[in-house]
């Protein structure tokens, strides 16, 4: 059954010893995804890891998956902030540019909990929910920066929602495919910033 993602006592006020815990729970789950994976990493390599009992664990997540939901909740924060400051910018080509360099950088940093999420959205809730959530807002952020370029506002195929959502959706499975194979995220960056100048008219050389 999939898991909510919810814990005990978050986001408290101030952080305390609890929450430093369940800190602790969520780094260690993510350097597992990297080391042993999804499949291998269970609430007792967490709990080895971490250095507390199952009782403990259960404090804190429900389940694996819990813990897994509430990695991408955080990640993904992290991501939306980045792009909204990147937004912040300014100038459409270059809050667009810093975009997709941050979400690169993101990829990079923490391509195991993001491919993670690619590939459980299907079957685990609580992490689809997550990643369908900070999809909307980038999109929702993009949406903005191609309207200040000029593309229309409204919700034909051709309008603003309808082309950054292609362009998002595309953006997350090119950084997902470069992250899985091997292939130089640094070139998909290029790749798809050349794409998204292009698709708002805002490539050198080109009106806006």
């Amino acid at each position: 059954m999939p898991e909510t993602g919810t814990t005990r006592g978050r986001r408290r006020a101030t952080p305390t010893k609890g929450d430093q815990r369940e800190r602790d729970i969520l780094d260690a789950a993510e350097k597992q995804l990297d080391t042993i994976g999804f499949d291998g990493m269970t609430i007792e390599t967490i709990t080895k890891a971490v250095g507390i009992t199952r009782g403990g664990f259960y404090f804190y997540f429900a389940s694996k998956n819990a813990v897994l939901a509430a990695l991408v909740e955080r990640t993904v924060a992290v991501l939306r902030a980045e792009i909204e400051a990147a937004d912040g910018s300014g100038e459409p080509a270059h809050a667009l540019r810093r975009s997709i360099d941050q979400t690169r950088d993101m990829w990079r940093d923490h391509g195991n909990v993001m491919r993670a999420a690619v590939e459980l959205t299907p079957t685990v809730a609580a992490v689809g929910e997550s990643w369908h959530s900070a999809v909307t807002a980038i999109r929702d952020i993009t949406r903005a920066i191609a309207e200040r370029a000029g593309l229309p506002d409204d919700d034909g195929p051709t309008g603003a929602h309808a082309v950054t959502t292609a362009l998002v959706w595309m953006t997350e499975r090119a950084f997902y495919q470069a992250s899985k194979t091997g292939i130089s995220l640094d070139d998909t960056a290029v790749t798809l910033t050349h794409l998204w100048l292009n698709a708002l008219g805002l490539a050198p050389g080109r009106s806006t």
